[in-house]
């Protein structure tokens, strides 16, 4: 499963999420009902969590867990009060009887919760950042790269590293654990509250308020509002949506791409992400990459992306490109684009030894973008098939 590292200011707040079972980002107020694109990146962080990812808490330099995230109804997310999607900014005051989580008055920005139990414990003997990253340095990725963020997502190869260096710092408290050793827990009690007192139906999330808030007709003012739309609808697995883009067992967006350098300078892949072989947990089969533009595609958005494929193909695929499916999402994509695709975006490359295969990669499609208010989602289109005929 994949992991979640959320970074906290407080040992206070460390203990309160812990003993409730439950977390929210604590964000900046909309600015002009609108949501800024950090807003729209923590959502789209949400919107992808499933049952059973793993919880870790980042606090002074030190790593806790293990956490999990369970359901509480249907979902293991939700808004913490009803529309908190909408990019308006309500009293405290006239919230304070919805709000799932309420930590006082900023809690009208704490817009998203998840909800989790320790799995198998909360420990309280927090790890160093170095000790974790020099535990296992080739599978550290993301980690790398937790800078001025409120939280981040990582795969199953790095969360079973933070995994395995928690429960062998801790190994001695596994086979007699004591109250010392760990974090008290009443997560039972919390999640029953929220059951039996709150109507859940009216806390789901949805992408909706996202987009219309940075909607100009059919376009989108924000690629990072179409990130968000996208994860939605493919963790929705809406039909004309995994149509296009098929079905993902594990989704995330800004994904690092590059050699590690400055993080401001680092490349970040839009959307990634991968399938399994079914029935075959955790044998991958698929990778996903996807580069989005809110305008007009253009030559370079080409190039970036066939950039992109080569990282996964060296750093995922292990030379197979034939494990890689990728598209361009644009507002608009010209038949230029598409001859520029035709020419430059295939990849010969050799699979096998005895015998050896030389084959072709060519797996790139180009798809259109069209907000539908109507609709209230994101539609997509495949551009190729105008073309091709």
């Amino acid at each position: 499963m994949a992991g979640y590292l959320f970074n906290l200011d407080n040992e206070t707040s460390l203990k309160f999420y812990i003993r409730n079972g439950i977390y929210s980002t604590k964000l900046s107020p909309p600015t002009n009902n609108r949501w800024l694109k950090h807003h729209e990146a923590t959502f789209a962080d949400y919107i992808t969590m499933k049952t059973g990812d793993n919880v870790y808490f980042f606090i002074k330099r030190g790593i806790y867990g293990i956490g999990e995230l369970i359901n509480v109804g249907k979902t293991c997310k939700y808004c913490n009060y009803p529309d908190a999607s909408h990019p308006n900014n309500p009293k405290y005051e006239n919230l304070k009887e919805q709000l799932i989580l309420d930590e006082g008055q900023f809690s009208n920005n704490q817009r998203w919760i998840c909800l989790f139990k320790p799995s198998p414990y909360f420990f309280k003997k927090g790890i160093d950042m170095d000790d974790v990253l020099s535990s296992n340095p080739e599978l550290f990725k993301m980690l790398r790269a937790f800078w001025k963020v409120s939280f981040i997502k990582f795969d199953e190869k790095e969360n079973q590293a933070f995994k395995d260096i928690i429960l062998k710092t801790n190994q001695e408290y596994l086979e007699s654990i004591g109250k010392e050793a760990i974090y008290p827990t009443e997560h039972d009690n919390f999640h029953a509250y929220i059951k039996n007192d709150k109507n859940l139906t009216n806390y789901a999330i949805n992408a909706f308020p996202i987009l219309v808030s940075c909607a100009s007709a059919e376009a989108l003012k924000h690629e990072m509002a179409i990130e968000a739309g996208l994860l939605y609808q493919l963790c929705q697995q809406d039909p004309k949506t995994v149509s296009i883009f098929g079905i993902w067992d594990y989704l995330s967006h800004q994904v690092i791409a590059s050699p590690f350098k400055p993080i401001d300078y680092m490349d970040k892949m839009d959307i990634f992400g991968y399938s399994f072989i079914s029935g075959f947990t955790p044998t991958i089969s698929k990778y996903l990459v996807i580069e989005i533009k809110k305008d007009d595609a253009t030559h370079d958005d080409i190039e970036q992306l066939l950039k992109y494929v080569d990282w996964v193909k060296d750093e995922y695929c292990y030379g197979d490109y034939s494990m890689i499916k990728a598209f361009l999402v644009a507002y608009e994509i010209s038949n230029g684009i598409f001859k520029h695709k035709k020419r430059v975006a295939n990849r010969q490359y050799t699979i096998g030894r005895r015998p050896a295969i030389s084959t072709i990669w060519n797996d790139l499609k180009l798809v259109r973008y069209r907000f539908n208010k109507d609709e209230k989602k994101i539609v997509f289109s495949l551009a190729d098939e105008q073309y091709e005929d």
